[in-house]
């Protein structure tokens, strides 16, 4: 049975430009995709018409006549652009033409319209965004980055709750390990929210780990991380930010001189697994999760490998029915009276 997955295509800092030719690369990898791209069928056709490869029968036109801008408030993007790009992905999702929408618009646009359209699961109140960081083991999954910057803790544990199936579905783990983001790992540390959260999360049937300091993040300690919004995104941006600092020092100290440059030319292959390890692009995509539906939100400045890698974890989501398998587990914490 042919996948679709709906693409916001004028969304982003670049929009057609860079999303046709990551939809095509996304395609080249699965042979069982069709991609919706929606968006200005007049500025779409011409430039899906400079692309002469294969994959291109597999790309479908949906016109929108509507454009959400990055700045726009999202109040505004969901009273007056009812026709937008972001807006008709995520009802083709809705109406179960698509199995899940891509997007590298405006995140507060995105996520409002999401919520909007398709609704949260039953007994899922907020919501969160979640991405996987890479750390010294692997990767781990952190939520939440960004949608809500004031949680409780029953909030904070739908998150873990979400972020333990996302993790078991797409990496195959069996009990993924949690843990809370903290000042520090011993139990009288943090706020009472925190405690609160650590106390419900103990007395569930997760693989809950207790607190984890930030660095404990970047150790690998655990498989999944929760936090509010707030903390979310500053660490996200915050991690972002030391990796461009140690990519910019290492290319710094390697072109001081003659014999630096050469010495970069000898660790050439070191330096190229280095920045490929640390490649944000590699963990483009992150998930709109707890709605009915998968929405993946990339950064607004992707280019065309780091969108193919938002439209490729849509699939794997799509393929796992990543929102029914949450319903399911959901079901099982409140029957165990946690949430």
């Amino acid at each position: 049975m042919t996948l679709k997955i709906a693409i916001d295509a004028m969304g982003g800092d670049h929009g057609p430009q860079v999303v046709i030719p990551a939809a095509i690369s996304a395609l080249q990898k699965h042979a069982d995709v069709e991609l919706i791209l929606v968006g200005d069928k007049s500025v779409l056709e011409p430039a899906l018409a400079e692309h002469h490869s294969d994959e291109v029968a597999r790309l479908q036109i949906h016109h929108a006549s509507q454009l959400v801008a990055m700045d726009e408030s999202p109040a505004s993007a969901l009273r007056t652009k009812k026709d937008s790009s972001m807006r008709v992905a995520i009802d083709l999702v809705k109406q179960g033409i698509a199995a899940a929408s891509v997007s590298a618009g405006n995140t507060g646009a995105l996520m409002a319209t999401a919520r909007f359209v398709l609704k949260t699961l039953p007994g899922i109140e907020r919501p969160a965004i979640i991405t996987a960081i890479p750390t010294m083991t692997g990767h781990t999954y952190v939520l939440d980055l960004g949608a809500n910057v004031d949680s409780s803790a029953a909030h904070l544990v739908q998150f873990a709750l979400m972020g333990s199936v996302l993790a078991s579905i797409v990496d195959g783990k069996k009990q993924p390990s949690v843990g809370l983001l903290n000042i520090g790992s011993e139990e009288i540390k943090g706020n009472e929210r925190v405690k609160e959260a650590s106390r419900l999360l103990a007395d569930s049937d997760l693989n809950y780990q207790g607190f984890v300091e930030g660095d404990g993040l970047y150790h690998g300690e655990v498989d999944v991380l929760v936090c509010d919004g707030f903390v979310g995104n500053v660490l996200l941006k915050g991690s972002e930010g030391v990796a461009h600092m140690i990519r910019h020092y290492l290319k710094q100290s390697f072109m001081r001189n003659w014999l630096t440059k050469l010495s970069g030319l000898i660790a050439g292959p070191v330096l190229k697994h280095f920045r490929r390890e640390l490649d944000p692009r590699a963990y483009n995509g992150a998930n709109l999760i707890g709605l009915q539906g998968i929405v993946i939100k990339s950064h607004g400045g992707a280019d065309s490998f780091a969108f193919a890698n938002a439209i490729n974890i849509a699939i794997i989501e799509a393929r796992k029915d990543l929102p029914n398998q949450i319903s399911k587990q959901l079901e099982t914490l409140i029957e165990g009276q946690v949430l």
